[in-house]
């Protein structure tokens, strides 16, 4: 079988295929479960459930399907994935990790027929090339380049059938999947997030919404020196596609190799863009995926590739966690803890330990913020340290609560963020960049 071919998986666009998806998946797992408790006692073992739960086998047949049905089944995953890693079992982590950069793309009949589904049974004649190969594919959708009769080169961003439609019944199943696995601790009310978990993907899965974003930001951003906003193509984009400019561009993660002063000052200029969107237009492009940034040499501009996971934040939300970032500056653990409770952490109620564990969490996830100097992300090890305090986290589940969401949605942009800044060995002055923002309280 050819590497392409391999890659190819028809999306299942119907609720039925779709719970199908979700009831082989729990088939498989349970009967994984089974013959490993049956090793496991031949041996002598008394295993537990969840031991059972977590095999490498189960966690790779759960993160074939989920990576095969795509959309809110694969978003919730990754959305879980950059918030809760630190937190869960290494399998399931493992799991949901790699769900961020694993996806099948669409066999080119099904592709087709949504062009045809698109643009009508002569397609081809809107272009003067196609090609069938995908420049990227990810949870809700693929980008294809193509060329307009004028020569104007172009990318179509086509999202993949069924995926708006299966929002809601896929967040249901795979929540009921969590709660099945006993993971969570049974106090752990999920019903909030998952309110707005599907509310924030229906919005990703409206392409009519994203391209408003995109001219919003491009808007925004025009006089920028050190950005470049596709233009957007509405002739061509309907609610299933987007059109917009192809841009040249190398992957950023891999600059590393250029001067040091560029890359401190590329990210440093990333840093700023997103307190930007925090403190001034409180909306944010919240998916720090790699793929989603280029590089132009020639111009030395960061090119923003995709705006369907911008958010919109609530002044209220805004001015409570500029409080977190100047308690941390600050070094008060008595405001880091009051903070914590205005954004919705409960903390206050939690033990004197877990109020101890949450203002160490912070302080690493802030440390950027709160040095004043250069941030050196390469030798700071954030990840590392995060990762060693996740496990005494692990000790407080009875303190566990639903992450507020427009944390979540904040914490994955500055976790993707501090990976690229890792990624390209930058240093930079973070503290430098919001201190006019802290300064005073009001947004």
């Amino acid at each position: 079988m050819s590497d392409k071919k391999s890659r190819e998986k028809a999306i299942p666009s119907s609720r039925l295929g779709r719970l199908g998806k979700i009831a082989r998946m729990a088939g498989g797992v349970a009967a994984g479960m089974i013959g490993e408790g049956a090793k496991q006692l031949s041996q002598g073992n008394r295993p537990k459930v969840s031991d059972l739960l977590l095999t490498p086998a189960n966690a790779r047949k759960v993160t074939k399907q989920l990576a095969t049905m795509r959309g809110a089944a694969m978003k919730v995953g990754q959305l879980l994935s950059m918030e809760t890693s630190d937190f869960l079992p290494p399998e399931l982590s493992e799991i949901l990790a790699q769900l961020r950069n694993k996806a099948f793309i669409m066999p080119r009949a099904q592709l087709e027929q949504s062009l045809i589904n698109a643009y009508g049974e002569d397609w081809q004649d809107r272009f003067s090339s196609f090609d069938h190969e995908p420049l990227a594919s990810a949870s809700i959708g693929q980008v294809h380049r193509a060329t307009m009769l004028d020569g104007t080169q172009i990318v179509l961003k086509i999202q993949y059938p069924g995926v708006a439609q299966s929002i809601d019944s896929d967040v249901d199943n795979i929540a009921t999947l969590f709660r099945m696995t006993k993971i969570l601790p049974k106090h752990m009310d999920i019903d909030d997030l998952l309110i707005d978990a599907k509310a924030q993907l229906h919005e990703e899965a409206n392409y009519v919404q994203e391209a408003d974003y995109l001219e919003t930001f491009r808007s925004l951003l025009n006089d920028e020196a050190g950005y470049i906003v596709p233009k957007h193509y509405p002739e061509l984009s309907t609610e299933l596609i987007l059109a917009m400019d192809y841009v040249e561009g190398e992957p950023i993660e891999t600059l590393s190799e250029l001067d040091p002063i560029i890359v401190d000052q590329l990210m440093a200029n990333m840093f700023e863009l997103m307190l930007r969107e925090l403190f001034e237009l409180r909306l944010m492009q919240t998916d720090a995926n790699f793929a989603n940034y280029l590089f132009d040499h020639q111009s030395k501009k960061i090119v923003l590739l995709d705006f369907g996971a911008s958010r919109s934040f609530t002044k209220r939300f805004v001015v409570d966690y500029k409080r977190l970032i100047r308690a941390v500056v600050a070094n008060d653990p008595e405001a880091i803890i009051s903070a914590a409770d205005r954004l919705g952490y409960k903390a206050s109620d939690a033990s004197k330990e877990y109020q101890e564990f949450l203002i160490s969490i912070f302080g690493i996830a802030l440390a950027p913020f709160a040095t004043p100097s250069l941030f050196d992300f390469k030798n700071a090890l954030l990840s590392d340290q995060l990762s060693e305090l996740g496990e005494q986290g692990y000790e407080f589940k009875e303190f566990w609560q639903t992450p507020p969401t427009d944390i979540l949605y904040l914490h994955r942009k500055l976790g993707g963020m501090y990976m690229l800044a890792t990624r390209l060995g930058a240093r930079v002055n973070v503290n430098a960049l919001v201190e006019p923002y802290l300064k005073k309280l009001a947004v």
